[in-house]
């Protein structure tokens, strides 16, 4: 099958990382707190937007809330089921699965003292749903109708509708709790101070600069050891980040360095850590189909998706380093179907054209295509543009959008179209789905189908998530036809370190943890 010889193709290098991180490895994962004062520096490219929970929604800044802040929920390593943190025990109470129900641990405090109670959980949730933050998580707690207590530890979440998926949504960061006697309740958080309790107290932080984390004395949870002192450095791209790994200023490089330095490390020996993890890392082209967008007709869209040729993007570009998508599901996530191969087996201008035509749609179309951070981005945009522009149909307006303007910017539907990357919050098909193409969706793009919309309200109450499958390959089939987005591809987290430090492999496994506190020096 022509879909399998590509991906063998296309996995040559992950294969190879792999093999080197196996070979290179050894270290304990005890990281503990063991080894010297002086804190891990880790590098990264994945800024944060906010620090209040209620009003961000991006994979840099959950990174930092899973170890700044604490839900009731969380994933140990390895697993995709929720285990209790903050709380000692929850669950549904109900075969419906609309009530659900958690009891705290006793003796809960925040990192500045305060005690933690079941009063904080309900002002977490209650202030997420009532802030309604544009560029926050609420499209996630869709589901939530209410939240009561009873007691100090007695939390009772009720349920709109049945979401068997609803545990793995408190897991993420959109359950962090926050001090419900400092955060106000009605607006956002002003300033860089954070009042948490996760297994790091923010001891300072600047924006698009630094973030220093030591470990919080007050913690209580899942997690046996706080970990390290561990600063954070935020680079501006990929190239400021492999530059600082390779003058070795920092200890650890996690996401996203150069396609080029990345299938370097294939070859190249050297006294470092290769790991690379399960964690799906997709990007997407996203189209904006609310009324006047040029890219409002399902024609324009569909023919976008029979030109776009993956693979030279997946080869040009990312060096093999990344495997080309042709479904909102990525593989290795239950749902994984080929929709948009099947409906645009390869790369066809003459079948885009007659697309167009046969829709009285005239050529060329114009619109502005934005982009933002990533590895490559520049180079990217440049062949998707050429790639369109060359069959003489579309004419592309691409442009580079600092990161949190893009995200203002898209919020209120500034581009017709924009390239962006998409990580798990929550190992879970739905992650996928409901927050992408459901209603109300987090990418802003205006979708909204009302099949689309039952068939993840139905795969939602599923128990047995498995068994969603169907619903999820409907979905995936319905979304090559509308077109509301063309994925491009899918890559495995890489993340790299010295061989002085261990844990590293633990930073990354598609369930949207940043475990910072596993890093250890050996």
């Amino acid at each position: 099958m022509r879909g399998i010889r590509r991906q063998s193709r296309n996995g040559a290098v992950l294969a190879a990382l792999a093999l080197l991180a196996v070979g290179l490895s050894g270290c304990s994962e005890d990281s503990g707190s063991s080894g010297g004062k002086e804190p891990i520096i880790v590098g990264t490219t994945d800024p944060v937007i906010g620090l209040d929970p209620a009003g961000v929604y991006d994979s840099g800044s959950f990174s930092l809330f899973g170890n700044i802040y604490q839900s009731l929920l969380t994933f140990a390593p390895g697993t995709d089921k929720p285990t209790p943190d903050a709380a000692k025990t929850c669950g549904f109470t109900d075969e419906s699965r609309r009530t659900y129900n958690c009891t705290l641990r006793s003796g809960m405090k925040f990192a500045n003292g305060h005690s933690m109670t079941a009063k904080d959980v309900k002002f977490s949730f209650d202030r997420i749903l009532g802030i309604k933050a544009d560029e926050g998580p609420a499209v996630l707690l869709d589901t939530l109708q209410s939240v009561e207590t009873e007691g100090d530890s007695k939390v009772t979440f009720r349920l709109r509708r049945p979401d068997a998926t609803f545990p793995s949504k408190i897991a993420s960061g959109a359950g962090s709790i926050v001090d419900s006697s400092v955060y106000p309740a009605n607006r956002l958080r002003e300033g860089n101070a954070v009042d948490g309790s996760g297994p790091y107290r923010l001891k300072r932080y600047e924006a698009k600069g630094t973030a220093e984390l030591v470990p919080n004395s007050h913690y209580k949870g899942a997690i046996n050891k706080t970990g390290n002192r561990v600063t954070v450095r935020y680079f501006a791209d990929p190239k400021a980040l492999s530059a600082a790994w390779k003058d070795q200023s920092v200890d650890v490089a996690s996401r996203d360095m150069p396609p080029a330095d990345i299938a370097e490390l294939s070859i190249r020996q050297s006294d470092f850590r290769v790991t690379e993890n399960a964690s799906a890392n997709t990007r997407f082209l996203v189209f904006n189909v609310r009324d006047k967008s040029p890219v409002k007709d399902v024609a324009i869209r569909r023919a976008v998706a029979a030109t776009v040729d993956r693979d030279a993007i997946t080869r040009d570009v990312h060096q093999r380093t990344v495997e080309s998508l042709y479904s909102l599901i990525p593989q290795g996530v239950f749902g994984h179907t080929t929709s948009f191969f099947d409906r645009y087996p390869k790369p066809d201008p003459e079948a885009a054209r007659g697309m167009l035509r046969s829709a009285g749609v005239s050529t060329p179309v114009r619109f502005t295509m934005a982009y933002s951070k990533g590895a490559a981005t520049d180079e990217e945009a440049a062949l998707v543009k050429k790639q369109l522009e060359s069959t003489g149909l579309f004419q592309v307006n691409a442009m580079h959008v600092e990161w949190s303007e893009f995200q203002k910017g898209r919020s209120r539907g500034a581009y017709d179209a924009y390239l962006m990357g998409w990580v798990a919050d929550y190992p879970d098909a739905d992650n996928f789905t409901s927050p992408l193409v459901g209603s109300d969706n987090t990418l802003y793009s205006g979708y909204s189908n009302d099949r689309v919309n039952k068939l993840i309200r139905n795969a939602q109450q599923s128990g047995r998530r498995d068994s969603a499958t169907d619903a999820y390959r409907t979905v995936q089939k319905i979304v090559a036809e509308d077109v509301p987005l063309v994925p491009l591809w899918q890559k495995k987290e890489i993340a790299i370190s010295k061989s002085s430090i261990s844990g590293a492999q633990y930073l990354t496994d598609g369930t949207g943890l940043w475990r910072l506190w596993r890093l250890g020096r050996i």
